[in-house]
């Protein structure tokens, strides 16, 4: 063999130019192999022990079928049965016997059913409180989507009554009136704002937007019917008839 082969398969099977031929022990595997054959052998010559034998005589026995030396079988073969044809005068009943259940473990009879029946119980349960986090989970995104949008709804509302307060206060102040002919129909003062906060600090929220929405209302027919203006339009129409014929409407939603 040329050296020049020998040298490449040398270092394939050494893994490397660096490595050491000395590295690859072989006998290792043989050794480690040679072990876990004895400790087989040693677990396979181990007596067996007194549930297994009990366990290999039952297999066995169950597995051979009655003969005429058994004194039940030898009844039913006086009363007429024959073997492989089932039990009763028209032969309807029951052709295999009944399987043995055989009981493992030290628990008292009936126990492995109770705890069966306690580990559909806690799963029973599981399955109630889950679907009742889901019920929760449901009501509060429902609630919250009632909250935002009543929020959203009120901001916009006090945003309006806002601009119709400074809309009414520009116009009365330009045709020459100093007092409103309501105090809230103009822009509130820091105090007077004050004093409202103090008020209806206390007050619930459907209260406070159904008291928004009525001072909203007033002071939007207050400009249409003196100013012929709209604060959705932005504009003062010429009349009664040009702003009930151009105006889509006196609220917010007509405008949309």
């Amino acid at each position: 063999m040329p050296l020049s082969i020998f040298s490449k398969t040398s270092l394939r099977v050494c893994g490397g130019p660096h490595q050491s031929r000395q590295d690859v022990k072989p006998g290792l595997v043989k050794v480690e192999k040679s072990e876990r054959h004895h400790e087989k052998k040693v677990e396979q010559k181990k007596p067996p022990t007194r549930v297994n034998r009990e366990e290999e005589r039952r297999d066995s026995m169950l597995q051979c079928s009655l003969g005429s030396d058994n004194k039940g079988f030898a009844l039913l073969q006086k009363m007429g049965y024959k073997a492989g044809r089932g039990l009763g005068r028209n032969e309807t009943g029951i052709i295999e016997p009944i399987p043995l259940e055989i009981k493992k473990g030290r628990g008292g009879i009936g126990h492995e059913k109770a705890k069966k029946r306690k580990a559909e119980e806690r799963m029973e349960h599981r399955k109630q409180m889950l679907q009742v986090k889901r019920q929760a989970e449901k009501f509060a995104y429902n609630d919250y989507r009632v909250r935002f949008r009543f929020k959203k709804d009120q901001n916009q509302m006090e945003g309006d009554l806002r601009k119709s307060q400074f809309a009414c206060q520009q116009l009365d102040e330009k045709k020459g009136i100093d007092i409103p002919e309501q105090t809230w129909y103009w822009v509130p003062t820091d105090q007077e704002e004050e004093d409202d906060q103090d008020t209806n600090q206390d007050d619930q929220d459907i209260g406070k937007m159904e008291a928004t929405e009525e001072k909203l209302q007033a002071v939007t027919d207050y400009l249409r019917k003196t100013y012929f203006y709209c604060i959705w339009c932005a504009i003062s129409y010429e009349g009664k008839e040009d702003l009930s014929s151009n105006c889509p409407g006196n609220c917010s939603a007509d405008h949309c």
